[in-house]
């Protein structure tokens, strides 16, 4: 009986878990078991180890019973077929139990109630605003129903304390009738005064709780209603905008078809089926608006006589950009550049898989609980949080669409180029959607270098150049006429729901053809649902992309993620501009997904937008053409901490490597062979050496400072 463990106390509606003896036969009597208490379901287990495949039994407490047999011993059966006769280790736990699973039992049989007529709390919207905002307004259903739940569950709360303080008081009584005299009568005496200040107590809780209940029911499905209607209307309002935009571009169409009409009075006939054809179209054209929180411009697409007027110099910048592709495709990509004569060297064949990540539980809270508010290169982490590559190779990731550099490094137009380079800055997050795990923080001094010359053309190298700070410098130099380097610190913060990662510092492309020189920086990354919930990561923020060289200036703005929002999640937009201000193309995709470009043909002003006074610019533009779009992840990838092709092989212990490379960390390689145990020691140790060593070499800065100054007096 000593060896029961009393299960912690958890607010209502959480899972809740303990020892508790149940009765076997009568040979074996009560024997010792795991019980878990999760949504209105009671199952055991003879160890905690068979949670995750063997289930010994589980009553449903919606249609159980449950009685008290004496201090310890408690009884819960479903009507016959199933009993449990449970004892637990004292009164206390036992009474725990019993308060879990009245509260459970209280929310299985409202759920099952609402199971039946959940659809009458929320009335049906038409199709229309239904298929334009299902998600969303499911979301806001299933929160009103927890809060709803919530509630029930305070109402339940309150006639427990009702029920439990009844039968206090009657106990207290009967003693208080009893006749007895010394310390002990004193001693009744006492308990019963503070029992009726509890009572006291009790009651105006109990009578508030009460006043809420009413309140909150009371106007509950008012505001629900209320909510309801706001998004409906809300929806109306933007499906009308959009008609209106609609209107306002086909009538500007039709005022300058009748111009022309006017100014040529010998083409009336042939003016007449051209209005015909561009209205027609444009009730076919699809209107793109804008991001909700970014409503500088929009897009429309342009008049046929654009296309008409452009389409030699369309139809040359498409041979011009296919004759780049098919070039870059045929190159011999593994022959000698020095020795074109040389016959083909075979590739090096790079591994496909790494080790499964194991299913290690951790009680996250228990570590982050006492980290909120400070620097996360300043929390010692488990290797639970991380995954087995350093922030050096996530560095090198950013080359996983290196052809992106090499198509720019191809173009004549600088407009074109810098197209190309916005994507490539747009693609480094594509690799980040699934990848919640932390990366390893590099010791001073570690390097990655990374040798792809012979099947891409390029060549890389990272070194973690401060410690406090963490900085880690970059130089990656393509063969195919490009160089790119960076310089990165990171700064973090744990905000407690959410973790922060602000990355400081610029990146530099410099293509050696036309000597232009491209800067931009990184946008922030967020990290939700750390404590509870499902981890994702959100990119938000906005990039300028710079040519030094000729002026031209992209701007891109990442979407935060909205609930409100009806824009696709992830969305990325952006404009194309040269040093007058004349935007050229436009921008627009995912980060997770795919980036396109559409040719701007003509640029005005529009109306203002109510929520700023601001005029949104209308860019009429050709057909968007893609740009950039992810390759698909290997086959078993959610088992491999969702690495790419080229994450796979970034930790492949290669021979010729520098003794400071990322490859010979064997934290970092204990924990991708599944061996997390051994992993955790061994950070500890490399972690605590850095620290050593770092405090050793502040000491020896503050005596040479101080012999210094000693000499200078």
């Amino acid at each position: 009986m000593s060896e029961a463990k009393t299960p912690t106390p958890t607010p209502p509606g959480d899972t809740y878990k303990g020892w508790v003896f149940k009765w076997t036969n009568y040979i074996k009597g009560y024997q010792r078991r795991w019980f878990v208490l999760s949504n209105g379901l009671l199952s055991y287990y003879r160890t905690q180890a068979e949670m995750g495949h063997t289930c010994r039994g589980t009553i449903n407490l919606a249609t159980a019973t449950i009685t008290v047999d004496d201090a310890c011993n408690f009884v819960i059966s479903n009507g016959g077929a199933q009993t449990y006769h449970l004892k637990a280790s004292c009164e206390v736990e036992r009474q725990r139990w019993i308060t879990a699973l009245e509260l459970a039992k209280a929310k299985a049989v409202r759920m099952q109630a609402e199971s039946d007529d959940s659809g009458d709390d929320f009335p049906s919207s038409s199709p229309r605003i239904t298929q334009g905002g299902g998600s969303q307004n499911s979301e806001v259903q299933s929160a009103l129903r927890t809060l709803s739940n919530k509630v029930e569950d305070l109402s339940t709360c309150n006639d427990l304390i009702s029920k439990h303080g009844s039968a206090l008081q009657r106990s207290l009584a009967e003693l208080d009738g009893l006749r007895l005299t010394g310390e002990a009568g004193d001693k009744i005496r006492q308990v019963t005064e503070r029992a009726t200040l509890f009572r006291i107590t009790s009651n105006a809780m109990i009578n508030a709780c009460r006043d809420f209940l009413t309140l909150a029911q009371t106007h509950s499905k008012r505001w629900q209603k209320a909510l309801q209607a706001e998004r409906e209307q809300r929806v109306r309002l933007e499906e009308t905008l959009e008609q209106l935009a609609k209107q306002h571009n086909h009538l500007e169409r039709a005022f300058r078809g009748a111009a022309q009409a006017n100014a040529s009075p010998d083409n009336k006939g042939a003016a007449g089926p051209g209005k015909g054809e561009a209205s027609d179209e444009d009730d076919d054209n699809e209107f793109f608006d804008a991001m909700e929180e970014a409503p500088e411009f929009i897009t429309v697409p342009a008049d046929p006589q654009f296309h008409k007027r452009s389409s030699s110099n369309i139809s040359g910048l498409n041979s011009e950009l296919c004759a780049d592709d098919q070039s870059l495709n045929e190159e011999p990509l593994a022959m000698n550049q020095e020795s074109p004569s040389q016959e083909l060297v075979p590739l090096k064949k790079r591994r496909t898989r790494i080790p499964d990540k194991p299913n290690y539980s951790l009680n996250l809270w228990s570590i982050m609980k006492n980290c909120i508010g400070k620097e996360l290169s300043k929390i010692p982490m488990p290797v639970n949080f991380n995954e087995p590559i350093s922030m050096l190779q996530r560095l090198s990731e950013d080359l996983e669409y290196h052809e992106l550099l090499d198509k720019a490094a191809k173009c004549q137009n600088s407009l074109e180029q810098m197209c190309y380079v916005a994507a490539f800055a747009v693609s480094a997050y594509s690799t980040t959607v699934y990848r919640t795990g932390k990366p390893f923080n590099p010791l001073l001094g570690e390097t990655y270098e990374l040798d792809r010359k012979r099947e891409s053309g390029y060549r890389s190298l990272c070194e973690q150049v401060s410690h406090h700070p963490p900085a880690a410098a970059h130089h990656a130099i393509s063969d195919r006429g490009w160089t790119l380097r960076q310089e990165i610190t990171v700064a973090s913060k744990f905000r407690g729901k959410y973790l922060s990662i602000m990355p400081l510092g610029t990146i530099h492309a410099v293509f050696e053809k036309s000597n232009n020189h491209y800067t931009w920086k990184k946008v922030n990354t967020t990290v939700h649902n750390i404590i509870v919930g499902k981890l994702w990561i959100d990119q938000s923020g906005e990039i300028d992309v710079v040519n030094h060289t000729t002026g031209d200036r992209c701007h891109l703005k990442f979407a935060p993620y909205s609930y409100f929002s009806r824009d696709v999640a992830r969305k990325v937009t952006g404009v194309v501009m040269d040093k007058d201000g004349k935007a050229h193309y436009v921008l627009s995709g995912t980060w997770d997904e795919k980036m396109e470009f559409s040719k701007v043909m003509q640029s005005s002003r529009g109306g203002e937008n109510g929520t700023e006074g601001k005029q949104k610019t209308v860019y009429q533009t050709l057909k968007a053409r893609e740009l950039w779009r992810r390759n698909p992840l290997p086959d078993g990838a959610e088992t491999m901490y969702y690495f790419t092709a080229l994450a796979l092989t970034l930790n492949e212990p290669e021979e010729g490597v520098a003794p400071t490379d990322s490859r010979r960390r064997p934290d970092q390689r204990l924990m991708e062979e599944g061996r997390w145990d051994e992993a955790n020691a061994e950070k500890q140790r490399l972690e605590e050496k850095q620290r050593t060593a770092r405090r050793e070499r502040e000491r020896e800065a503050a005596s040479q400072r101080t012999s210094s100054q000693s000499e200078e007096g």
